[in-house]
């Protein structure tokens, strides 16, 4: 806006005062300065304030006099004297007449019948008037911006143009927008005047006068601007107006940069504000203000940002117009003169003498770039990186010349200076087109040469562990086996953005670097030479020796120039350390997965690769390492998660969950505070004498005790050489009076050592826990013949059965050892995948059936992996049981369910009680609850395994145990309604039990669906069974139904009419015999006909255990007498239920 340069604008001083009403401040503005702030300060003046302190009273009387002496102050109290709510209520009715004619009217209520121009008008006019002449041009020009979609318009008013009445026009706009803000809103009319002439200084005005609407007028005005500013007048206008009251405001210039970049509008405006405050904050040595936030948008992770600004780069080269107007030209040009500032210029005679003969001496080169300049230079070349390669700016020759001359400088030793020539290298291989001239190729390879000769003293010096002389060696190495894509992501790496890079333009490059510079024999020795990296780890960058060396492996360089390479290999074993560990582990492990997934491959290839043994992988002490990694995951990358992978894959057994939470335990705040309790008498107990004190547990328990205890304060890695003597006298706790502190301290240092030694540990435990038996010699178990067969766990020692501690190390044994042997099927069975196929000539069958082998074998490994999985829950189940010790001592058999429902519905609930405290606190129950714990794992991993352990069956007197202890049950849901339909009468009384626990323990709409199923199969059986199978199937299965009206009494009228059924055909079958069971027949039809008459069974002595004669061996009679005692206990269940 260049109509504006000659106006005067609010200065920054004044804006201040305005914001803070520093009325010491506004007394020492000039009178031209203090002349555009008049509207506001007038109304500070007369209107009634809100704050009532005594100091602004003192304020106010300050303002007075400073208005006394001003003239125009009378013209502004003539215009706040106007009746506003009138003045309103007008130019409602024009903005509803202008609506209603389309907008182009020249009707106007506020003004009418102008005899003279706008400018004529406002001179001849009073106070009134002019408010209305102002009013009915801006509200016409705002409806104008409404209806212009978008498009910008240029408005000619002489109102806004005489530079006569500018300043009262300003005071009318100011007076107008803080009495009419509901029609006259901020944002709206700051929009409205970027189309008239000298919008930007009225806009400045207006704010001035309301300082608090500075980042609403702001925001608005960038919300509602173009993406490319420079692009169109109305572009160009909005920033100059946002830079005007920028300038009046500066403190808030960056906030303002930063709602540019958050709508991503006027990208122009953002750089015009930035270069304003790189000069006001000009800083010779540190990176400037510019350069940060142009690499910020260009290298920044927002790709809508990026783009965005890419795009006004290359827009703006395409304009013709580079003048000096252009903000894109203004930031090229601040950025060169950054980059020539930091380039001091020397012509070095030393430089000239190791360059060729045939170099002119007269070339003035850059050198000895400061040390407080590195920094700056390497941002300024991953900028002008981002320019061209993101944005896709073309330097001027000036731009490439000086950036040549960068690039080629000789920096100080220091970690900067590395970081620096890495940059500059890549900077020349993504670039090549900045080397043009012969000369300018001569400059580049002295240059290079000169990396090459101080490479060692760089390192040496600067103390970076990986500096540019490996990057130089792997780049040659690139070169002269072509690998042009390597060297491209070599580049992009370093610099630190994704650029297209051509391979064809690295061809001058490749012929300097393979003919001139690195010969492969060179590449080859000069590799020898490169030390080892120390400390290996992620956080190390750049590139390392290992790049170099395993390129020059692969290309057999050093085979083919007879370099040795011993040396580097005896280095390398000396600089051994965890995380070359983890680097072994992982091709081990990444080794066999491939040669497991390739089987067929290479046997169809005629190969087999010798894989590792066995007893070397249970050498390698794998958790301990997968630990070690968690530890050092930011020094390791992304190699703790790929260990992870492969260990999940191939040794699921070392994944375990509980084993992780238990991990946590351990490694967490529980642990610190452990170890700030150790004290040294933890330290001195050997292994020895651990095992003394455990040889004299029969006698003593309180030393082992101390000891143990002791342990519990080490740390996984320090209890390893206790292990075996921990182990080796677990038998020992199994005698009678060992006490339950012991056991459970034992269980508690097991855990511990189960996160560094589990596949070991568990070989010890399994082979310790055996069952003495007399002139019989214990088999040492392996950890093959474990995995082969994992039911040898549960051959130990009955006595652990019974030993809650020993228990849940066994089960925990168990758990894993059943997860190791499904992957060791899995890889046996890939491993001799091509054993058992049948060759050609004996094949016989049908053609396509060659694959049928494969399959058969796969179904048999299914079929092994779930005999095993159900047979171990069967011993777990059985396990379970009391023992006829255990009953005769009065052990309930009973299961958790219905203890609790006995405690809980117990009438007299103090002896009832104790007896159900004494039975739920015991081993039994404690074991009871373990094993439960486990079924539901294994439930939820594979319900596969639910389905065939219940279509097996096992004792009824376990389902309420199973029912109420594992969580997982109501998965049984789901495949009753198939057991029931099974043929076997045995399957299907377990099924119709199963359900009535189920129906009680989970009483959802399914369990009644599937109820009602159970009770028409069972009308449906009565039909077609035999007396005996009658008698067989109906004496079990009729005491569920209790459950299922207890669960369900809906159920009640279907279940009553089932049992009267039942009741009439045995009565049938024995109406020829004999005529006892007519009054019971005759009964049930009363129950049937007069529910009224329940309650006086109910109390019946004789009823309320439905106690009848049951002498009669007659089946038929005690199946009717079991019906009686089942309605009666339904109608008990309902009275006390109601």
């Amino acid at each position: 806006m260049t109509e504006c340069t000659s106006l005067q604008f609010v200065s920054p001083f004044a804006f201040e005062a305005m914001q803070k009403v520093d009325v010491v401040r506004l007394a020492s503005l000039s009178d031209p300065e203090l002349r555009l702030l008049l509207p506001c300060l007038v109304r500070m003046a007369l209107c009634a304030p809100a704050d009532q302190s005594q100091s602004w009273a003192q304020d106010k009387k300050l303002i007075l006099r400073l208005l006394s002496g001003v003239e125009a102050v009378n013209s502004i109290v003539a215009l706040l004297s106007v009746d506003f709510h009138a003045l309103e209520q007008d130019a409602s009715k024009e903005q509803q007449l202008r609506h209603k004619l389309g907008g182009g009217s020249g009707e106007s209520i506020l003004v009418s019948q102008l005899q003279h121009g706008l400018t004529l008008e406002f001179e001849h006019s009073d106070s009134p008037r002019r408010l209305r002449l102002v009013l009915s041009e801006l509200l016409a020009i705002m409806n104008k911006v409404s209806e212009s979609n978008g498009e910008f318009f240029f408005k000619s008013s002489e109102l806004f143009e005489s530079p006569v009445y500018l300043e009262e026009a300003a005071d009318v706009l100011c007076i107008l927008q803080a009495e009419l803000p509901s029609l006259l809103p901020i944002v709206d009319v700051a929009e409205a005047l970027l189309h008239v002439r000298n919008g930007a200084w009225f806009l400045c005005l207006l704010v001035a006068n309301v300082p608090d609407s500075f980042n609403e007028v702001c925001r608005g005005l960038i919300k509602n601007g173009e993406r490319q500013d420079e692009e169109s007048l109305g572009g160009r206008r909005r920033t100059d107006a946002l830079r005007f009251l920028c300038k009046m405001n500066p403190s808030q210039a960056l906030k303002v940069r930063g709602m540019v970049v958050e709508e991503c509008h006027l990208p122009g405006l953002g750089v015009a504000l930035t270069l304003d405050h790189t000069k006001s904050e000009a800083c010779e040595d540190g990176v400037s203000d510019l350069v940060c936030f142009v690499s910020g948008l260009l290298l920044g992770t927002n790709a809508k940002v990026r783009t965005w600004f890419g795009t006004f780069i290359r827009n703006g080269q395409q304009r013709k117009r580079e003048t000096s107007s252009s903000v894109l030209w203004q930031m090229r040009r601040q950025l060169l003169l950054e980059l020539m500032g930091i380039l001091p210029t020397v012509r070095s005679t030393r430089i000239a003498e190791e360059a060729d003969v045939e170099m002119e001496l007269t070339v003035s080169v850059y050198s000895g770039l400061k040390e407080e300049h590195v920094v700056k230079a390497s941002a300024l070349l991953r900028l002008y990186c981002a320019l061209m390669g993101i944005a896709g700016l073309k330097p001027t020759e000036e731009e490439a010349e000086q950036l040549l001359q960068l690039m080629t400088s000789r920096p100080p030793a220091t970690p900067a200076g590395v970081r620096f020539v890495s940059l500059s290298f890549c900077m020349l291989l993504a670039f090549s087109t900045l080397v043009s001239t012969p000369e300018q190729e001569q400059l580049m390879v002295v240059w290079l040469s000169w990396m090459i000769k101080e490479e060692a003293y760089f390192e040496s010096t600067s103390g970076v562990s990986a500096s540019f002389g490996e990057m130089l060696l792997l780049v040659a190495m690139y070169f002269h086996s072509n690998q042009l894509s390597a060297i491209i992501d070599l580049v992009c790496s370093t610099l630190g953005m994704k650029i297209v890079i051509k391979p064809s333009s690295l061809s001058r490059m490749k012929t300097i670097f393979t003919q001139e510079i690195f010969t492969e024999q060179v590449v080859t020795a000069h590799a020898v030479r490169v030390p080892v990296t120390s400390n290996l780890s992620a956080n190390i960058t750049g590139f390392l020796p290992i790049h170099c060396i395993y390129q020059l492996l692969r290309s057999r360089s050093f085979t083919k120039h007879k370099v040795s390479i011993k040396g580097d290999s005896v280095r390398l074993n000396q600089h051994f350390s965890i995380t070359a560990q983890l680097l072994v582990l992982y091709y081990i492990l990444s080794y066999e997965e491939a040669l497991l997934a390739n089987t067929k491959t290479l046997a169809a290839m005629q190969r087999k690769p010798k894989s590792y043994s066995s007893s070397l992988m249970d050498q390698i002490p794998i958790k301990f390492l997968i630990r070690q990694a968690q530890g050092l995951q930011q020094e390791l990358g992304g190699l703790h998660s790929a260990l992870l992978r492969l260990l999940a894959t191939n040794y699921p057994h070392l994944c375990i969950v509980d084993d992780w939470i238990c991990e946590e335990e351990i490694t967490g705040t529980d642990a610190l505070l452990r170890r700030m309790l150790l004290t040294n008498n933890a330290k001195i107990h050997s292994p020895k004498q651990l095992q003394e004190a455990f040889s004299a547990v029969p006698v003593n328990h309180t030393q082992v005790m101390q000891i143990i205890e002791h342990l519990t304060l080490l740390s996984a890695g320090e209890l390893i050489p206790y292990a075996e003597v921990l182990t080796s006298n677990m038998s020992q706790l199994l005698n009678s009076g060992v006490p339950r502190r012991i056991l459970q301290t034992v269980n508690k240092l097991w855990m511990v050592l189960n996160t560094v030694m589990p596949r070991r540990l568990w070989v010890m435990t399994v082979n310790a826990l055996q069952p003495s038996i007399k002139f019989v010699r214990q088999q040492k178990y392996t950890q093959n013949d474990l995995m082969i067969d994992p039911l040898i766990v549960l051959r130990c020692d009955k006595r652990v059965y019974r030993c809650p501690p020993l228990m849940d190390i066994t089960l925990h044994m168990l758990n894993g050892y059943l997860l190791a042997s499904k992957a060791y099927l899995s890889a046996h069975l890939k491993e001799t995948a091509e054993q058992d196929r049948p060759s050609q000539d004996n094949t016989i069958g049908l053609v396509g059936q060659t694959d049928a082998p494969e399959v058969t074998r796969e179904e048999l490994k299914n079929a092994l992996l779930a005999a095993q999985d159900s047979a171990a829950v069967q011993i777990l189940l059985e396990i379970c049981l009391p023992t006829e010790e255990e009953k005769a001592k009065g052990v309930n058999p009973d299961s958790l369910l219905r203890n609790v429902q006995s405690v809980i519905t117990s009438s007299s609930p103090s002896k009832e009680l104790e007896e159900g405290e004494d039975n739920l606190l015991c081993n039994l129950r404690e074991v009871q609850c373990l094993i439960c714990c486990l079924l539901h794992q294994m439930y939820i991993a594979d319900p596969n395994i639910a389905k065939l352990v219940h279509f097996q069956g096992y004792p009824c007197e376990l389902l309420p145990l199973t029912v109420a202890g594992i969580p997982s049950m109501h998965i049984c849901l789901d495949f009753i309604p198939e057991l029931i339909a099974q043929p076997e009468l045995e399957k299907q009384i377990f099924a119709i039990q199963l359900l009535s626990h189920l129906c009680i323990q989970y009483a959802l709409p399914k369990s009644l669906s599937v109820a009602r199923l159970a009770v028409n199969v069972m009308g449906t059986l009565l039909t077609v069974l035999t007396q005996a199978k009658r008698y067989a199937f109906f004496m079990p299965t009729l005491p569920s139904l209790v459950s299922f009206c207890r669960a369900f009494p809906p159920l009640y009228e279907d279940i009553m009419s089932l049992l009267i059924q039942i009741g009439q055909v045995c009565a049938s079958d024995v109406a020829t015999q004999t005529r006892d069971i007519d009054p019971i027949i005759t009964r049930l039809q009363q129950i049937k006909e007069k529910p009224s008459g329940w309650s006086r069974i109910c109390k019946d002595p004789a009823n309320k255990d439905g106690s009848r004669d049951t002498t009669s061996m007659d089946p038929d009679v005690q199946l009717c007498h079991c019906i009686e005692s089942t309605i009666i206990e339904i109608i008990n269940m309902s009275v006390s239920g109601i």
